[in-house]
C-alpha cells in the first residue's frame, strides 16, 4: 500500500502517543450520563447522501444527541486511513471507517478499536461504460482503475478484485484517484480510466446525472465482508464507554429513522449540511438525493425485512470478522491475522440497542412532509 502508518508526520506521531479523547472526558473518564463533547471524523472529503446524513444529521436535528447529553461536531478527512489517523491523534473521537483499514491500523499498533458495525452489505462494485468489452477481473490486466483516493476503501477493494482473478495488483493494474460524482464519471467517459471502483451510493449519484453504467459482478469471496464500522481511540475506550454507547444509541436511532423515511432524512441532511445542495433548488434535487441515500441505506441495513423488523444494530459475527480479515489480507492491508480482541469491542452494543424502536418508527412515519 502507498499509505503507510509508519509515514505519519512527526507531529502526528507525537499526538498519537500523547493524545487524550477530543472532548469526551478527562484521563479519569466521564461520569455516566454526564454531558460530553465529541468530534465525528467523516471518512470523506465531500459531504453527501450517506452516513453523515443518516447517522449524524438526523441524530442532530431530531435531538437524539441532545437526549444523550452529547454535543457532536464533525470534521472531514480524505478517506478511512485519514479518519483513523484523526481518531488516533485525538483530533477526532469517533469515525465510521473501512473495517479493513481498522484492521490494518491495529496491526501497525495504531491505537484504534472498532465498537460497532455500520455498513453490513458489501457496497463496492466495478463499473465500466455501457459499450465496454470488460466483463470481469481477468480482463483488467494492463488497465487503469479509478478509485476515490488511495486512502479510501476503494483502493484495497480494487486490489482484492484483481487479485481474486489471479492478477498481481501491484504490477498488472494502475490505480488512479478520481474522486466521486462528476469527476469520477468524467474520468471514465474521457478514457482516463477503464473502470471505476466505487460504492453503490456513489454510482447512484452518477446515474442521477444521466450517465449510464455497466456493472461487473463481484466474486462470491466478497459476500459477508464488512465495510464501514465505527471506530474510536483505543487508549480512551475504557474511560469513555458510556459516552461512546450513548453516541452509538443516537446513531442507530437515526439510522432506523432514515431507513423508514429516507426522504425526510434527506431533507434534514440539507438543513444540517446545506453544502450538499451546492446552490441547487432543494425541491428539484430531493428525488435524486433520496435515491442516493436509499442506495446507501441498503448497504447499511439488513438485506431482507422491513425497518420495523431491524434489530441488533452494530453486531458483527465472528464469521464476518474471519471473512473480513481474509479479504483484508487479499487486499494487502494486513500481512497476517489480527487478534479479534485487539480490534473489536462489542460490549457497548447492548446499551446502544436500548431504545424505543416503535417511537422512532412512529416519528419517521409521521414526520412532516415539509
Amino acid at each position: 500500500m502507498k499509505h503507510k502508518w509508519g509515514l505519519l508526520p512527526a507531529a502526528l506521531v507525537a499526538a498519537v502517543t500523547l493524545a487524550g479523547c477530543g472532548g469526551s472526558g478527562d484521563e479519569s473518564g466521564t461520569e455516566a450520563g454526564a454531558p460530553a463533547k465529541l468530534t465525528f471524523a467523516i471518512a470523506s472529503a465531500v459531504i453527501g447522501p450517506k452516513e453523515e446524513v443518516a447517522v449524524y444529521a438526523v441524530a442532530k436535528e431530531l435531538g437524539y444527541f441532545d437526549e444523550e447529553k452529547l454535543t457532536v461536531e464533525t470534521i472531514n478527512t480524505d478517506g478511512s486511513v485519514a479518519a483513523l489517523q484523526a481518531v488516533a491523534s485525538g483530533s477526532g473521537d469517533l469515525t465510521a471507517a473501512d473495517t479493513g483499514s481498522i484492521l490494518g491500523a491495529v496491526q501497525k499498533n495504531v491505537p484504534v478499536k472498532a465498537i460497532g458495525g455500520l455498513v453490513q452489505n458489501w457496497p463496492w462494485v466495478m463499473a465500466v461504460k455501457p459499450d465496454s468489452t470488460l466483463t470481469g477481473g481477468a480482463d483488467l490486466k494492463g488497465k487503469k482503475i479509478g478509485v476515490i483516493s488511495l486512502a479510501s476503501g476503494s483502493a484495497p477493494y480494487a486490489r482484492a478484485y484483481v487479485a481474486a482473478a489471479g492478477l498481481d495488483p501491484a504490477k498488472d493494474v494502475e490505480l488512479l484517484p478520481v474522486g466521486v460524482g462528476a469527476q469520477a464519471a468524467a474520468a471514465l467517459k474521457d478514457g482516463k480510466v477503464d473502470v471505476l471502483a466505487l460504492y453503490t451510493q456513489a454510482y447512484a449519484v452518477i446515474e442521477n446525472s444521466g450517465t449510464t453504467l455497466k456493472y461487473l459482478d463481484n466474486p462470491d469471496a466478497f459476500d459477508g465482508i464488512r465495510s464501514l464500522s465505527f471506530a474510536v481511540g483505543a487508549r480512551k475506550l475504557d474511560d469513555n464507554k458510556d459516552v461512546y454507547t450513548r453516541f452509538l444509541r443516537a446513531a442507530y436511532k437515526a439510522m432506523l429513522f432514515s431507513a423508514k423515511n429516507p426522504e425526510a432524512a434527506m431533507r434534514i441532511g440539507y438543513k444540517v449540511f446545506p453544502q450538499i445542495l451546492a446552490g441547487k433548488d432543494a425541491a428539484a434535487q430531493l428525488p435524486a438525493d433520496t435515491r442516493s441515500l436509499t442506495a446507501w441505506l441498503k448497504t447499511a441495513t439488513p438485506a431482507s425485512g422491513s425497518p420495523d423488523q431491524f434489530g441488533d444494530w452494530g453486531a458483527i459475527s465472528d464469521q464476518e470478522w474471519t471473512k473480513t480479515q481474509a479479504y483484508t489480507k487479499e487486499a494487502g492491508q494486513i500481512t497476517g491475522d489480527v487478534s479479534l480482541g485487539d480490534v473489536w469491542e462489542p460490549g457497548l452494543l447492548s446499551g446502544a440497542n436500548q431504545f424505543d424502536k416503535a417511537a422512532v418508527l412512529d416519528k419517521a412515519a409521521n414526520y412532516p412532509a415539509q
